[in-house]
């Protein structure tokens, strides 16, 4: 493997666009924790002159911290071997201590402030920067309680988010890893070796995986079942006492989401599950099995299909890709390209997998790739440069204040990017494996993101509803609750083995309640998106990228009306359920 110092300077991202030196940064540091004193401004947020003084220190100290937190992030990931870089981010983890405890004190004074004076900030054209914030502080304010039970609930918070803790422990260092024989050799089936071996071309394989690794949770059933209730009942309580109507509203309202995008997303994927059985029968045939079992759902259909390009050529493929998003857009990929946004190659102690990062006081984001020849690795560029388009947009059009955008929205333009480009090599290529391939690739990835995540989102609301309603939660209902999904969402064509009612034990998304819903409402979002960029060309361009500019400037849901998609009405369902249609129609008519 490649050390750092043998990648073409090209090749890497530039640090030094955030601060030039070492020395630099340092003074940065030094500069910001002395500058992170808040006192003057505490109980004076409801004079107009101190609250507005306030923000502006505030941001600016974000701001600052933001950009030494990115340099020491990224040189860390550059070479996770270099205890330099540890030392750095833990000065950085400091610092974010000591501002988050000097900023403590500012929303629960905003928040016991009178309705008509933040009703006034609000429409002051002063605050307009900060309008969506202080909007947000006006609507949880009838869900805040007194100054002496939330600092009861304060105290509760270790007690609270101890129970996903407990998990990780359970998950990680109790389970019963099983052992089996693979090729000879004995291996044990961790996590990550269980996912390979799901994959596996030897059946025997797949079922011996499968059925060992869920009898290790079901070994630990009735101790997860524990920990789990003991989640989703703190959630019920902390419901009530915050005076909200349901679990569900009190985890939407925090991320400014109706709650009837929640409904419609369980409705209409519950409608359209025929074409996920359809998808299920597709996968059968293609694997020439005459039974078909949980054990068999991941093993791909088709044969890798690997175009093994260059990374020049690679990243040439993508800008032809997605030229349906305009000249402007090409130019600021190629800008990204040449101006030291993206580090291209795998090295000796760098970071594994891609991702994208950036702060709105940085000159531009950045892009971690460790690129391989691989089909996968040209999407993961689309993908990753997805997310620096987004951030690029929303930090160039956006007030500090703004600019940061909500989880609810952060796949979505990553996914846009690998719809648009997945059309035009389907439009382009005359290869008919690859065209098998991608759609394979384009069906699976509806599969796994759309439909069984939507799944995921039932079951918390059925589990959530069950405590609420007084139900007995024992791990016999929760598990015949979650196989009575997998049965309703796979269909017949599919054996919903016994051991996958024990599924819903592992996904640690579950303590985190009400949050993977998101993974499905953003690849609808994305593909009505890039389905409308095709129908309609410059005007849905043109919408979309208002949306890409609009930061965190409104409730998510909201914005992405900018772009044409309103999750609160069928017609983005439809667009991507259509989708889906379309993609096994063309699978199935060609031929092997």
């Amino acid at each position: 493997m490649k050390t750092r110092n043998e990648v073409a300077e090209n090749l890497k991202w530039r640090t030094d666009h955030i601060f030039k030196s070492q020395k630099e940064w340092d003074e940065a540091y030094a500069a910001l924790t002395a500058n992170m004193d808040f006192s003057q401004f505490r109980g004076k947020l409801g004079d107009k002159t101190e609250l507005l003084n306030c923000y502006k220190k505030t941001y600016e100290c974000i701001a600052e911290f933001e950009k030494l937190y990115l340099y020491a992030h990224m040189h860390h990931d550059e070479n996770t071997k270099d205890p330099a870089y540890v030392g750095l981010m833990q000065k950085v983890g400091a610092a974010n201590v000591k501002l988050s405890s000097e900023l403590s004190f500012v929303t629960p004074e905003l928040t016991a402030l009178d309705e008509k004076v933040l009703k006034a900030y609000i429409a002051d054209p002063d605050f307009a920067d900060y309008d969506y914030e202080l909007k947000t502080v006006l609507k949880s304010k009838k869900h805040v309680l007194s100054q002496e039970t939330e600092a009861v609930l304060s105290l509760g918070g270790q007690v609270f988010g101890s129970f996903r803790d407990i998990f990780g422990t359970i998950d990680n260092a109790d389970l019963p890893f099983p052992k089996m024989k693979v090729n000879g050799e004995t291996v044990t089936v961790s996590h990550g070796v269980y996912g390979v071996l799901l994959r596996s071309p030897d059946r025997r394989i797949r079922k011996e995986v499968f059925t060992k690794y869920y009898h290790a949770y079901e070994s630990l059933l009735k101790t997860i079942t524990a920990t789990y209730t003991g989640n989703v009942n703190k959630n019920v309580f902390i419901s009530k006492v915050r005076k909200y109507d349901s679990c569900l509203e009190m985890a939407l309202d925090n991320e400014d989401v109706d709650i009837s995008v929640y409904k419609n997303l369980l409705k209409y994927v519950n409608k359209y599950l025929p074409q996920l059985h359809r998808y299920v029968r597709l996968k059968k045939q293609a694997l020439g099995l005459k039974t078909m079992h949980m054990y068999d759902i991941y093993v791909p259909s088709v044969e890798n299909c690997e175009l093994e390009l260059e990374y020049e050529d690679a990243f040439a493929l993508v800008k032809k890709g997605l030229a349906p998003l305009g000249e402007d857009y090409v130019e600021l990929l190629q800008t990204a390209h040449d101006n030291g946004w993206i580090d291209v190659e795998e090295t000796d102690g760098k970071r594994s997998g891609a991702y994208s990062t950036g702060v709105y006081s940085a000159a531009h984001p950045y892009v971690l790739l460790n690129y391989q020849k691989t089909t996968s690795d040209i999407f993961t560029i689309a993908h990753e440069l997805g997310h620096a388009m987004h951030t690029y947009h929303s930090n160039k059009y956006q007030p500090h204040a703004k600019a940061d955008y909500r989880i609810f929205v952060a796949e979505v333009a990553s996914t846009v990017n690998e719809v648009l480009l997945l059309k035009y090599l389907l439009k382009t290529t005359e290869d008919k494996k690859l065209k098998k391939y991608l759609l394979s690739y384009y069906t699976e990835m509806i599969k796994s993101t759309l439909f069984r995540q939507t799944m995921f989102a039932e079951f918390e609301y059925i589990a959530h509803e069950m405590a609420a309603n007084g139900q007995p939660m024992t791990d016999e209902s929760l598990s015949q609750e979650y196989l009575k999904l997998n049965k309703k969402y796979y269909g017949r064509s599919v054996v919903s083995d016994r051991e996958i009612s024990f599924e819903w034990a592992r996904i640690p998304h579950f303590y985190n309640a009400f949050y993977v819903y998101k993974y499905a409402t953003g690849i609808i979002s994305a593909i009505s998106i890039a389905e409308r960029i095709y129908a309609l060309g410059a005007p849905a361009v043109a919408d979309y990228k208002k949306f890409l500019s609009s930061g965190g400037s409104d409730s998510p849901v909201e914005l992405l009306k900018l772009a044409g998609v309103d999750l609160t009405k069928k017609d983005a369902y439809e667009l991507a359920m259509n989708s889906f249609k379309e993609a096994m129609d063309e699978f199935e008519s060609i031929e092997a």
